[in-house]
Order: structure tokens, then C-alpha cells, then sequence
């Protein structure tokens, strides 16, 4: 795949906007940097620009050869779409294997921050994520996937609920690695909506993800069954941790397989 360079830059109110950053506010600031520091060193795909809520946003389009469709990629807290664990390797496998993908850049806040602050930007990834899922259309796929790590599945799963049916006509699969995952002490502020989409969705974690993750199984299970989908699965990969660290084949092959049977 060939390299690309790309100027990514936001607008100078929303630079100015992110000096004084207040706790329920993005960090564009931080954003603006990964993008600088990713952009020139992408080799597997392109770089592009995409839009929401008055903003442009960093994205990493990958084509494959005979695409079955496209898989739309959301980060974990505090990531960029091109990170290392789960982001990287998947985005570059799934297309290796026949799907386009779409890693997108969701909001960020200062490193320290942990679940109880992210929660208060959760509204603002909806617009990038639906954003995302047009391009994914325009593209002419034939089928669009809604693919989501750790936060970045608690920020998919927000603007569901937000959106309901509108957010569940734009995607017509699922995928949720890890999901469940928070802070010491930090419970859920609100359930997933598991139970709600009727479209297949995949449940992966590793068998040493963290207790959170592990521990909502059965309740993450019991909400999959009740919405019915019969193409839908909960699989634990063994040996996987949270980030799949030395598990990137088993991870792709887990998602890949899925996918094909869709």
C-alpha cells in the first residue's frame, strides 16, 4: 500500500478552544499532536480527512483487494488509530483478508485521565462515528461493520442509545473487544445496548482481560441471546489480555472468521 502525507489540521478556534480544556471537554490540543506524529510514519493505508460537528478528524483508510465490506475501527481511551494493540494489527489484517478499513480517530482527554472522565465526552465521538460509517457507505460497500475496543466500545454503545434506530440503520454487524473495561472503583454509568441491536454482533475478549471485562460475560451473553440474532457469539481467546500483546494472529483470525460468516 502506498504512503501518504497529509496536513491534518484543525480549525484555529478549536486549537484555541483546547488551551483552556475543561474536564467534559476533548482534548483537540492532544488529538492535534498524535496526528502529527502518526501521519508521516502510516505505511499501510491512507490518511485522509473526515468531518463532524464542524471539525475535521483524523482517519486511516485502508482498501483491499475484492472487499467483502468495510470494517469501521474505534479506538480505545486515549489512543489514535493507528496504535499498536488491537488498532494496528486489525486494521491491517482485516484488509489483508478481504475487508476495507476505516480506523478512526475518537475523542481524547490529558493522559491521566481515567473512566469517570472519559464519560463525560462519550457524546462527542457519536458525531465522528456516524461520520465514519457514511464514508464507509459511500464507498459502496457491501457490508459496513461497526468494529469497537475497550472505551472506544462505551462510545459506540452511547451514541446507540442516543441515536437508537437512526444509529442501528448505519451499520449492519458489530464487533466489541473488551468491552466492560473501566477504573478501580469506577463502575458503568449506564448499560450496553446489547439487547437492542438486532444485527450479528460479536462479543471477543481475552481469557486474562481485565476483572470487569470478565466478570460482565454472563450479563454481556444473556443481553446478546435476548436480542436474537442467531449469527451472534461471545468468544474468550485464550492466552489474550486486554490488548491481545502477542496475540495478533489469533486475535485478526477471531474477527476474520466471524466476519465470513456474516
Amino acid at each position: 500500500m502506498k504512503r501518504t502525507k497529509l496536513s491534518f489540521l484543525l480549525p484555529a478556534s478549536a486549537l484555541l478552544m483546547a488551551v483552556s480544556v475543561q474536564a467534559a471537554e476533548p482534548d483537540l490540543a492532544r488529538e492535534q499532536r498524535m496526528a502529527d506524529e502518526i501521519v508521516d510514519v502510516i505505511w499501510d493505508g491512507e490518511a485522509i480527512e473526515l468531518e463532524a460537528e464542524g471539525h475535521s478528524f483524523l482517519a486511516i483508510y485502508m482498501e483491499a483487494d475484492e472487499a467483502q465490506g468495510t470494517v469501521v475501527i474505534a479506538h480505545g481511551r486515549g489512543f489514535h488509530p493507528d496504535w499498536e494493540t488491537v488498532v494496528n494489527p486489525l486494521r491491517v489484517g482485516l484488509a489483508e483478508a478481504g475487508w476495507n478499513t476505516l480506523s478512526i480517530q475518537l475523542p481524547v482527554l490529558e493522559k491521566s485521565s481515567k473512566y469517570f472522565d472519559y464519560a463525560e465526552i462519550f457524546d462527542a465521538a457519536g458525531p465522528r462515528i456516524a461520520a465514519a460509517l457514511d464514508y464507509a457507505k459511500e464507498q459502496e460497500s457491501e457490508k459496513t461493520i461497526l468494529l469497537a475496543h475497550s472505551c472506544g466500545s462505551h462510545m459506540a454503545q452511547r451514541w446507540i442509545k442516543n441515536e437508537s434506530e437512526a444509529a442501528l440503520a448505519k451499520f449492519d454487524a458489530y464487533v466489541g473487544i473488551g468491552m466492560g473495561a473501566t477504573d478501580y472503583k469506577q463502575p458503568m454509568v449506564e448499560p450496553f445496548q446489547l439487547d437492542k441491536m438486532p444485527m450479528p454482533v460479536l462479543d471477543l475478549y481475552g481469557f486474562n482481560d481485565y476483572p470487569a471485562v470478565l466478570r460482565m460475560a454472563p450479563d454481556r451473553l444473556e443481553m446478546i441471546e435476548r436480542a436474537g440474532n442467531p449469527k451472534s457469539q461471545q468468544l474468550a481467546v485464550p492466552g489474550a489480555d486486554h490488548y491481545f500483546k502477542g496475540q495478533n494472529e489469533a486475535l485478526i483470525t477471531a474477527v476474520q472468521s466471524w466476519l465470513d460468516l456474516l
